[in-house]
């Protein structure tokens, strides 16, 4: 199968740590012996774990997607798993994909601040390749790491590296420097699949997502010009209390140079 999909040679032949010996080290040497150089480079990942236990169907403790989807956004999954090292296992345990989730919050926080909040606008489409990220270089760090055999975590902390620098650079008013870090974090986390932007992350599953936020985009924005009224007024009374009421409810209002911009934000207890 592989000869016939993938040549008498490939680059990277990957699978579980548990398959090296024996089906592995097998297939190299019946491909070996047949004159077939096979594989360049052998990949093999380590466990999900719950409880210090490998993840399977057999041990009834395996995590369906379609139930793990319910728990965290897809988004959140992806950069969860991704997080560690190919050959570090990942120990599942409550609380590890609000960690995750927390995580590319603060991702798409920055991203708000820096590019603007209409990019998770339902129909937009913003990826890699869009005017947002358009000739961007890939930091020499965040290239290094990746470099270092597949270093993710190394090339994750590079990534919120440059989230913290850039919402330093937008706090002391330097918007282009924001917005060309902005660019960078897209173009990083694109690599890593973990790209907020790509429209993958922003489709309708069948669930009514997109017309939920398209109705609560017209709800916030209905807000935040009422909100603009008042602070026209000088009645900022008003002003401060829709605020609230927007953060409250998990809504983050960013003031920039360009007007008000929303973001989906951790919801605090009232």
């Amino acid at each position: 199968m592989a000869r016939k999909y993938l040549g008498d040679t490939f680059d990277i032949h990957g699978g579980g740590v548990d398959l090296r010996f024996p089906h592995h080290e097998n297939e190299q040497a019946q491909s070996r012996a047949a004159g077939l150089g096979f594989a360049n480079y052998w990949l093999h990942n380590a466990w999900v774990t719950v409880s210090g236990e490998k993840m399977g169907k057999s041990l009834g403790n395996a995590l369906l997607v379609s139930e793990i989807t319910k728990v965290a956004r897809p988004l959140a999954v992806r950069y969860y798993l991704s997080a560690a090292h190919y050959r570090s296992t990942i120990e599942y345990h409550e609380g590890s994909l609000r960690e995750a989730e927390a995580a590319v919050e603060r991702i798409e926080g920055f991203l708000s601040r820096a590019l603007g909040s209409g990019w998770f606008a339902p129909g937009t489409k913003h990826s890699a390749d869009s005017e947002h990220s358009a000739d961007s270089e890939l930091p020499p760090e965040f290239a290094a790491a990746m470099d270092d055999d597949l270093n993710v975590s190394g090339a994750l902390a590079v990534i919120h590296d440059t989230v913290r620098a850039g919402n330093t650079a937008l706090d002391e008013g330097d918007e282009g420097k924001a917005e060309q870090m902005g660019q960078q974090v897209v173009a990083m986390t694109e690599v890593l699949g973990v790209n907020p932007l790509d429209p993958q992350w922003n489709s309708s599953s069948g669930n009514g997502a997109d017309d939920a936020m398209t109705a609560l985009d017209a709800l916030v924005q209905d807000r935040i010009q009422a909100r603009e009224a008042a602070r026209s007024a000088r009645d900022f009374t008003t002003a401060d209390q829709i605020r609230d009421q927007l953060t409250t409810a998990g809504i983050a209002v960013e003031d920039t140079a360009s007007g008000a911009h929303w973001s989906l934000a951790r919801r605090t207890d009232s």
